[in-house]
């Protein structure tokens, strides 16, 4: 692919007083210096995934007594079997919220509470997870796990792809330039023209409640087209030792 052909792009704008040599001397040397550019157009594409990484899941536990003390003190046992749980794993108190409802129900008191823990490591959420079954067996309720992505992992996705896109044109310019022997520049114009982002997609997916399956579907994709405009400099020739 030979180099496109130089373009000169001149603004006369008449003298307000000065020395019109000067000035036609100012735009001959403004149409040299354009006409001595060269340039090669290139367009780059990338696309990248980023699995979740946040997870929510919630417990909840409940009791029905005839007593209101009675009601209470059983979940209060457990809730503090769960918390004691939770920090164990490492889990901050910002990352934990927990909501307790006490009503009357007929002739009996009913005492509930539910537990919502948000995960940066999956691994310590399936620990307690299996802990609390575990140990608690049917007395809690443990909610399907969530998966989603933080706006700073979104945000993160979205510069990398484009910064790929742009590492993709650079490299598609220096063998361009390569091949018609000359020297890549630096760059004149770099636009993003095209940013898509999708999730992936469970249609004609058999279901299934294994959590990688889940971070799977929680996964999400984004592409990136760029255009780069890069300087084509001449080949530098070898310099000989005196």
């Amino acid at each position: 692919m030979s180099g496109s052909p130089a373009q000169v792009f001149a603004n006369l704008v008449p003298s307000q007083g000065g020395n019109p040599n000067q000035d036609q001397l100012g735009v001959a040397q403004e149409m040299k210096t354009a006409a001595a550019v060269r340039e090669v157009h290139v367009s780059g594409r990338a696309e990248l995934s980023a699995v979740p990484d946040r997870a929510r899941v919630s417990v909840h536990i409940s009791n029905q007594k005839e007593t209101a003390g009675e009601a209470k003190s059983s979940v209060v046992r457990r809730l503090e079997y769960i918390m004691q749980s939770i920090r164990q794993q490492g889990v901050l108190e910002e990352n934990m919220t927990v909501m307790k409802n006490f009503t009357r129900v007929e002739n009996a008191y009913q005492m509930e509470a539910e537990v919502c823990i948000t995960f940066s490591d999956f691994g310590k959420m399936q620990n307690l997870c299996n802990l609390l079954v575990e140990k608690l067996d049917g007395s809690v309720l443990i909610s399907p796990l969530q998966f989603y992505h933080t706006q700073e992992a979104v945000e993160k996705l979205r510069r990398q792809v484009c910064i790929t896109a742009v590492g993709n044109a650079q490299r598609k310019a220096q063998e361009i330039c390569r091949l018609v022997g000359q020297a890549l520049g630096k760059p004149l114009l770099i636009r993003e023209e095209e940013l898509k982002e999708w999730e992936c997609s469970t249609e004609n997916q058999p279901y299934s409640s294994t959590v990688q399956q889940k971070i799977k579907n929680a996964t999400i994709f984004a592409s990136s087209k760029v255009f780069v405009n890069f300087e084509i400099k001449g080949k530098e020739k070898n310099k000989k030792n005196v």
